[in-house]
């Protein structure tokens, strides 16, 4: 039986429990935060978890959602190396650990849009979005592109170009391989292509068997969601 079948999953908002600056501003050293969880271990095992949830942890412009990069922890938490010695408290301590995977979507200060900003349709990275230069966007960028249902700040990513899915795809292995991680939770996971879906899943589980994945799912079909050995489990919100 796969752990997380029966586990108590305790979930944490870093930037929010460990007092984050609200907007990560550009020349912020990073901020020692991520080792004031390790309290927190002696109380998710006094009330009997054995897994944690990390909302997001990478570096990020505001809320976490609105990624700056996949490779780097948030400045305003601290380092890749913090994260790491988290995660290794965590498991000497039986506690699994799994963080957010938001692949849907960055934000407007991930550094291949901050490229596409500065040379349009000359930029390597122009189709790593949806964008359309013979329009206009909210933020009068000079072209168009489309963002998560509607919000423009957080700026949809091209899942069907192999550069993107290979990027996301190293990220994820760092998590694994360097950080130790032993599971995603899938952010929007309704609107991720099933393809994506599959590859990502069959990745992560032959880079640690046993790896679990969770999916958000706000509505739509959470059967097909689930359907042909993808994800583990979905969140019911409809319910």
């Amino acid at each position: 039986m796969n752990y997380f079948e029966s586990a108590v999953v305790y979930q944490i908002y870093p930037l929010g429990l460990l007092g984050a600056e609200l907007d990560n501003q550009i020349g912020l050293a990073p901020v020692s935060r991520i080792p004031k969880l390790n309290p927190w271990i002696e109380h998710m095992r006094r009330i009997g978890a054995n897994a944690v949830y990390l909302c997001p942890v990478f570096e990020s412009s505001h809320h976490g959602y609105d990624t700056k990069d996949f490779m780097k922890v948030d400045r305003r938490l601290g380092t890749n190396e913090e994260l790491t010695g988290f995660v290794a408290n965590c498991h000497n301590n039986g506690i699994k650990v799994v963080l957010d995977g938001v692949f849907n979507h960055v934000g407007r200060d991930f550094w291949a849009f901050r490229d596409v900003i500065a040379n349009r349709e000359q930029s390597h990275y122009a189709g790593w979005f949806y964008i359309d230069f013979g329009g206009n966007s909210n933020y009068n960028d000079g072209f168009w592109y489309e963002g998560w249902e509607g919000h423009f700040d957080l700026v949809k990513l091209n899942l069907s170009n192999p550069d993107v899915r290979k990027h996301i795809l190293d990220a994820v292995k760092m998590w694994i391989t360097d950080m130790g991680i032993d599971g995603l939770r899938l952010d929007v996971a309704y609107l991720l292509p099933h393809d994506f879906l599959r590859e990502l899943c069959q990745f992560c589980r032959g880079a640690k068997p046993g790896f679990w994945i969770l999916g958000e799912a706000l509505h739509g079909d959470y059967k097909n969601l689930m359907d042909g050995g993808t994800i583990d489990s979905v969140t019911n919100y409809e319910c």
